[in-house]
């Protein structure tokens, strides 16, 4: 009787399977154990997937089995306490307790290969999505907008933030790690800097081109660029370039710059690589090699600033989430038709409010069709009253640009981001290619604009070559819809 009184002489799994807490946590660290089990082959079988599997399979996961393990010597002690108290109502046959423990134990394993093969299989599918990706973190709202309209939007996230191999996977779980708690401690900068800033980009050649050769090469296209003027009847004009695409070792845009042989490296002073004050060329084809350094920039100066060296997304930058300045925003809406560029002075009107202040997204959501509507309510009732329809839908189509480019709470705004690709709203190609970067013999980086385009129109109001093409009237109608 004093042995059952004491509890200390009884086996450890009789003790266990004495209390229910450690009954609990047996079973949570089975579970823990398990489902992290379950997880570790689609880790590590070669190409890592969302980082935010990191997050459960080395994050949740652990607490959940170090919690179950933790749980084991409190009922552990809550059990001997009650043989001290209760020795009349203690299990004391071995057997039962086995049984007992076996009993949780095996259901707890049944229930967990069953449900977990298939809730983990479909954790991981889910964390893979671009929704979970934008949507799951409210700090990946811009990212997850500027998605949305992006070349790249039917391609998942990880498909070209995730390098494959184990470096990749090791730097995945690591940067989501890192992202969980700085979300959970709101501690992350605002705006969320990209990923070529912080120097964490995934290299062109493990994610671009590997559905993009670089030695593929490409005839010229046309790009029609539309534009709308600041003036009552929003007068369209449109500019028709043939862009040298080319590739390859047949040079153009692509085989310039990435053609075989070819390696550019560059130096830059800024962590958006904006300013660029040293260039290097090699062509080993040609057994070439140039230094070019900018106007008034010295050899010493750039020495010890990081290099890069030159790949895909130094030009496509924002190939995938890509976001407008307030006058291409508009120009687009108005060319495709998703703003009437019949209603008068929309564009410069529009503008206008673009480019007003908003507290937030909210607010900016419900000010900018007000704004509008009060507009041509007071400066054009006639409109405002035939057309009230579309003076509301316009009004919700600027609403909807703001509210895709610009993220108050998360202190993004028009030209956060620079897109260097062209040379319009930022620097893009003019960060090189100046005429300003020079080699000591005076040969410079060309500003040809023939180089990578040729100008068919320039601005004009109805250019012959869209009716030559057979396109003037197909554009014509789409801003008619």
């Amino acid at each position: 009787m004093a042995l059952l009184n004491d509890g200390k002489d009884r086996p450890f799994v009789v003790l266990v399977a004495s209390h229910w807490l450690s009954l609990a946590g047996a079973a949570l660290a089975l579970a823990g154990f398990l489902c992290w089990l379950l997880l570790l082959p689609l880790q590590v079988r070669g190409h890592a997937d969302n980082p935010y599997i990191g997050i459960l399979a080395f994050v949740v996961l652990p607490l959940v089995f170090f919690l179950g393990l933790a749980l084991i010597p409190a009922g552990v002690f809550l059990a001997r306490r009650r043989l001290r108290t209760h020795f009349e109502t203690a299990i004391a046959d071995k057997g039962a307790a086995y049984r007992r423990l076996a009993t949780v134990l095996g259901l707890t394993t049944v229930v967990n290969v069953a449900v977990g093969t298939q809730l983990t299989y479909r954790a991981v599918e889910h964390m893979e999505t671009v929704q979970f990706c934008g949507q799951a973190c409210h700090v990946m709202t811009p990212e997850f907008k500027g998605h949305q309209k992006a070349p790249h939007m039917q391609v998942a996230c990880v498909e070209c933030h995730v390098a494959p191999g184990v470096g990749g996977w090791v730097a995945s779980k690591m940067a989501g790690t890192r992202q969980l708690v700085e979300t959970l401690f709101d501690s992350y900068e605002r705006p969320i800097p990209s990923a070529l800033e912080t120097n964490r980009l995934v290299p062109a050649k493990q994610t671009c081109e590997l559905c993009h050769w670089r030695d593929l090469t490409g005839g010229a296209r046309v790009r029609v660029i539309t534009k709308f003027a600041e003036d009552e009847a929003n007068t369209a004009t449109q500019t028709v370039l043939t862009m040298m695409i080319g590739g390859g070792a047949r040079g153009g845009i692509h085989g310039m710059h990435m053609g075989p042989g070819i390696e550019i490296r560059y130096a830059t002073v800024d962590k958006k690589r904006q300013v660029i004050p040293w260039v290097e060329y090699k062509n080993a084809r040609k057994a070439e090699s140039r230094i070019y350094l900018a106007e008034k920039s010295k050899a010493e100066d750039v020495a010890s600033l990081p290099k890069y060296t030159m790949q895909c997304v130094d030009c496509h930058n924002r190939a995938t989430h890509r976001f407008d300045s307030p006058e291409s925003a508009l120009d687009k809406a108005l060319a495709e038709g998703r703003l009437s560029s019949s209603l008068p002075y929309v564009k410069k009107k529009g503008l206008e409010i673009l480019k007003a202040t908003y507290a937030s997204s909210e607010e900016a959501a419900q000010k900018i069709p007000a704004a509008l509507g009060d507009y041509y309510r007071q400066a054009h009732p006639d409109v405002y009253r035939e057309r009230r329809a579309d003076v509301d839908a316009a009004g919700q189509a600027v609403a909807a640009l703001y509210g895709r480019n610009v993220f108050p709470d998360l202190k993004v705004t028009w030209g956060t981001y620079p897109d260097n690709l062209g040379h319009e709203t930022f620097p893009g190609c003019f960060r090189c290619h100046d005429e300003a970067h020079a080699t000591p013999d005076g040969k410079t980086i060309s500003q040809d604009c023939g180089s990578c385009h040729e100008a068919v129109a320039m601005d004009e109001a109805s250019p012959e070559i869209l009716k030559t093409l057979g396109l003037a009237d197909r554009l014509a109608a789409i801003r008619k819809q």
